[in-house]
């Protein structure tokens, strides 16, 4: 399936081929914090299925586990559109919100639990973890979650 994101202003696009390997939640304090809201859900994608067009701006920070993470944002409206990192340099994440489609598939995981908003509802079923996906036990076709993100 063929999907666009875009940032508010529309002249940086991530065209994406294909689902997304894993929608996840993730309640990091430094997620709450690049994305102004009390969550980032991001859509993860082999590189291969995302094309970027536009001029975009870098942010380079430190993630959790110290690896970096390298944000793409449009120098414009300030949009932080897709991300990769050190983690696997395969992958792609896109800012869900960016699809702006509400049929988009929904987050199988949320993490960093520990820094949820108390007030924040998720639906029954969703797979949880205290910190980042390489600690969740869940599993998804067969392979632990954070082994689909290796």
């Amino acid at each position: 399936m063929k999907r666009l994101a875009q940032c508010h202003c529309g002249s940086l696009r991530a065209k994406t081929s294909g689902d997304p390997l894993m929608v996840s939640l993730c309640h990091w304090r430094d997620c709450q914090r690049s994305t102004g809201a009390v969550a980032g859900s991001g859509a993860v994608f082999e590189k291969a299925e995302v094309t970027t067009e536009g001029k975009w701006k870098l942010f380079e920070r430190a993630g959790a586990d110290g690896r970096k993470v390298r944000f793409h944002f449009c120098p414009n409206c300030g949009t932080s559109l897709y991300w990769e990192g050190d983690f696997n340099p395969n992958l792609r994440i896109v800012a869900v919100g960016a699809f702006a489609d509400p049929t988009f598939p929904a987050p199988l995981v949320s993490v960093y639990e520990r820094s949820r908003h108390d007030w924040l509802q998720l639906p029954d079923g969703m797979a949880r973890a205290q910190r980042g996906l390489v600690s969740l036990a869940a599993t998804v076709d067969d392979r632990p979650l954070g082994e689909r993100m290796r």
